[in-house]
C-alpha cells in the first residue's frame, strides 16, 4: 500500500483570447475550463499582446503561463513565461534575443504550416540550438502532413515537442493538450513536455 499520489495535469501551450484579432476566448472561460478540469495549464499566447495574459496570471496564478505569439520578418515565434510584450516586426533573431533576455523559452508554432506564418525549414535548421520547445501537433492543423513534418524534425533533431490547440474560442479550449505530472514552470517546462504524452 502506498499513499503517494501520481498527478497528471493537461497542458496547453497555445491559445488566444478575445485580445487576438481572431481570438475569442474570454477570462471568466479559461476560468470555466480550468475549474471543470478541461484543462489545468494553459499558455495564452495572443498575437503581438500580452496583457490579457498578466490579467488572467494575475487573477488564476500558476494555471497560467504568460505567452505573446511574436511575428516576426520571417513568420511566427511564441515566448513563454513573459514578463513584457516582445514587439513585432523584429528579425527572427532579435525575437529570440528578447524572449532570452527575460528567461523566457522559445517556442515554433505550426513550424511548416506556411499558410499561417510559419516559420519554416530554412529558418528552423539555423536556428535549431536556440528552440526550447517546438510545436509537433496543432490542434487547428488541416495538412496532417504539416505535424508529421515538424514531428520529423522534433525527434532528429532531439528538440522537446509539444502539443498545442492553437485554440481561438471556447469550443476548442480541453480537446487539444498533453498529460504531464508536475506544475509547468520555466526551469520544468522542456523536460515536461519531452516526458509528458
Amino acid at each position: 500500500y502506498s499513499n503517494s499520489t501520481y498527478s497528471m495535469y493537461k497542458l496547453d501551450l497555445h491559445t488566444h483570447s478575445i485580445l487576438s484579432y481572431d481570438g475569442g476566448i474570454l477570462l471568466a472561460e479559461y476560468e470555466q475550463a480550468i475549474a471543470e478540469k478541461r484543462i489545468d495549464y494553459v499558455a495564452i499566447t495572443d498575437h503581438n499582446e500580452i496583457d490579457f495574459a498578466l490579467r488572467a496570471f494575475a487573477k488564476l496564478g500558476d494555471h497560467i503561463i504568460v505567452g505573446e505569439e511574436i511575428m516576426t520578418t520571417r513568420g511566427e515565434i511564441i515566448g513563454l513565461f513573459l514578463k513584457e510584450k516582445i514587439r513585432p516586426g523584429l528579425t527572427i533573431a532579435q525575437t529570440l534575443q528578447e524572449i532570452k533576455k527575460q528567461q523566457g523559452l522559445v517556442y515554433i508554432p505550426h513550424p511548416f504550416d506556411i499558410r499561417r506564418h510559419a516559420i519554416g525549414k530554412p529558418n528552423l535548421d539555423s536556428i535549431t540550438g536556440e528552440i526550447d520547445i517546438l510545436e509537433v501537433f496543432n490542434g487547428r492543423n488541416i495538412t496532417p502532413k504539416n505535424n508529421q513534418q515538424a514531428l520529423t524534425f522534433s525527434n532528429r533533431m532531439n528538440i522537446p515537442g509539444a502539443v498545442g490547440s492553437d485554440s481561438h474560442s471556447r469550443g476548442e479550449l480541453g480537446r487539444t493538450y498533453m498529460i504531464i505530472d508536475d506544475i509547468p514552470t520555466v526551469q520544468n517546462l522542456k523536460k515536461q513536455v519531452e516526458q509528458g504524452s
